[in-house]
Formats: structure tokens, C-alpha cells, sequence
């Protein structure tokens, strides 16, 4: 839960072309645009000269340093890349005070709602596995992401990827969570506690997806439970991920690779049904096309033995008629 002053903190109002110059490295940042912002500070695309970059500036020295932290355990996660390279930390002194911050990979792509709208509800279902098996990397690290929602993704690619953009919520597993956003919350919603661990992440994956299909959100009711059943059953998007989606509701899941096997599986057999779908029409086709021929061969049967007939008539005649001439 942000603060609700935190807009109007310093670090939140950078201007474009301002620059950051750090205290202990010295390198220069300049200024282009705010990204976003949290309760544990702003991000910034800016230029430097390693490139462009996304800095993080944040006004709590400890909450920085657990990010970068996190950062640092995410690139010794071997064969996974989840959330974007660290690239350097320092302090921004400042007449004010002296404000931590870090500079990261910025990554290129779209966000959720952006990448979903041109697309098939399928692909709801393929970056949810996605989620999913770094999720379970990072639970595996002995992290949970806290701060699940769609603000801290992005599709990158193609091939299309979906990335973790700010781990200001990662709280270590068992402790309780730093940072989070009420309609992904399950404390919110009455579905459990605070608790760092598997299935809060997973209550908050399978919210995602519903914050696909419900981009404005909405907020909680008398009886959220029969309000969420409500809210699967009218959406063709959620329809087909119903059950998985009340198991991750209900708490279900103790870990990240069960809610993606059943995903896997159920991907797979719309696929199945998909593809026996698209072979009816062919099957179809392939017997009115056998029944056109027969048709033309009895034409073409027909035909000749009536062209027999009309000769062997002629013949006939003609045969007739000599024989008279001959008497």
C-alpha cells in the first residue's frame, strides 16, 4: 500500500532533462520520462553514457537496498532471466538530502493491456505460464513478488516474454508483505493474510488475469466469493480458466509449478479440441468433393450411354434403309 503523499515526494518530480549525478561514481543521468512510481520511490527512463536505462530513486536507503539485493539474486539465478539486470547503485546528493538510487536494464515492450488487445484470450492463458514458472523459480529462491500486478509487467519480444519490471514488493518468504495493491491484495479481499509466501503470489497471478478481463477494475462486495464467481462465469476470457482461477482464490496451491502443470494441461487440450475442430470442415469438404465426383462420373456415364444409344438408332435406320434399296 503506497502512501498517499508519495507523488508529492522529490524523487517523484523529476523534470525532463534533469540530470542525476551520482555521488560515489560519478556517472551522469539524464532525465526523459517517469515510468512510474511506488512506495519505495520513482522510475525514470534516462540516458547514460552505458545507454539508456531505467533509474530507480528512491528516498529510503533500506528499501533500495533490499531491491538491488533482489536484483542481485535474480542474475545468480542460473538459465532464468527474471527481473532486469542491475547495472549500478549510488546516492543522488541534493540540497534537500541524499537520495539512493539504482540504475537497471530498461526493457522494450508493451504492457499487459496493450499487448492482450489485438490478441486471442489464449494469450492470457500463455503469460500466465510464463508467471507462473518464474514464480516458481523465485519461490524457489526463497523470495515471494509481493506487489504482483500489471503496472510491474511487461511483454517483451517477439518471441513475446513476459518480464518482471520493479521488485519493490519481493519480500523474503515468511515475513510480511512490504508493499502491495489492494485488488491484487488477499488480505483485501478476506482470502488470507499478509503472509509472505507461495500462495499469496498465486492469489495475485490468477487477479491479473482477471484484471485483463476487467481493465477498470472494480471493488469488493458484501460476498466477494459469490462476486468473483460472478465475475469468472460473465467473462469469456475467465470462463475457460474458471477452476484454475478459484483454486488460486481459495488458497488451493502451495506452489507455483501445481497452478502451471494444470495450466499446461488445460492449454493443451483446447489445443486438441481446437485442432479436431478445424479437421471437421476439411472431413466436410473432402466428402462433398467424393460426392461431386460420383455425380460427375454418372453424368459422364449417363452421357455416353445415351450418345450409344442415339448411334446404334442411327445405324439401325440407315441399315433399314439399305436393305429396302437392295429389294
Amino acid at each position: 500500500m503506497m502512501p498517499q503523499d508519495i507523488s508529492k515526494s522529490p524523487v517523484c518530480n523529476l523534470a525532463a532533462g534533469e540530470e542525476i549525478r551520482g555521488k560515489w561514481n560519478h556517472l551522469i543521468y539524464r532525465i526523459h520520462r517517469r515510468l512510474g512510481y511506488g512506495a519505495t520511490g520513482a522510475v525514470y527512463l534516462a540516458d547514460s553514457i552505458k545507454g539508456t536505462v531505467a533509474l530507480k530513486i528512491g528516498h529510503d536507503q533500506m528499501s533500495i537496498t533490499s531491491e538491488v539485493n533482489v536484483l542481485k539474486r535474480f542474475s545468480k539465478v542460473q538459465g532464468k532471466v527474471l527481473g532486469p539486470s542491475l547495472i549500478n547503485v549510488d546516492d543522488w546528493q541534493t540540497r534537500s538530502g541524499t537520495y539512493p538510487f539504482y540504475a537497471m536494464e530498461y526493457l522494450k515492450g508493451e504492457t499487459l493491456f496493450d499487448f492482450m488487445r489485438p490478441k486471442s484470450s489464449e494469450w492470457a492463458g500463455i503469460l500466465l505460464v510464463q508467471l507462473l514458472t518464474d514464480l516458481h523459480t523465485l519461490h524457489q529462491a526463497g523470495w515471494a513478488f509481493g506487489d504482483l500486478k500489471p503496472d510491474n509487467l511487461l511483454v517483451t519480444g517477439p518471441p513475446y516474454r513476459i518480464r518482471w519490471i520493479d521488485v519493490g514488493g519481493t519480500t523474503v518468504m515468511d515475513r510480511s508483505i512490504k508493499e502491495y495493491t489492494e485488488f491484487f491484495d488477499r488480505g483485501y479481499w478476506g482470502k488470507g493474510s499478509r503472509k509472505a509466501e507461495p500462495s499469496y503470489d498465486l492469489f495475485s497471478a490468477g487477479m491479473v488475469m482477471v484484471n485483463l478481463a476487467y481493465p477498470s477494475r472494480f471493488t469488493k462486495k458484501s460476498d466477494p466469493d459469490r462476486q468473483m464467481q460472478d465475475v469468472r462465469k460473465n467473462s469469456p476470457m475467465l470462463r475457460p480458466y474458471a477452476d484454475i482461477l478459484e483454486k488460486a482464490w481459495n488458497g488451493k496451491y502451495r506452489y507455483a509449478e501445481e497452478m502451471r502443470n494444470e495450466l499446461v494441461l488445460l492449454l493443451n487440450e483446447k489445443d486438441k479440441r481446437s485442432v479436431q475442430q478445424n479437421k471437421k470442415p476439411a472431413v466436410q469438404k473432402s466428402a462433398v468433393q467424393k460426392q461431386t465426383r460420383q455425380s460427375q462420373k454418372k453424368k459422364q456415364k449417363s452421357f455416353f450411354v445415351e450418345t450409344f444409344l442415339v448411334f446404334t438408332f442411327v445405324f439401325v435406320v440407315y441399315l433399314f434403309y439399305m436393305l429396302g434399296q437392295t429389294m
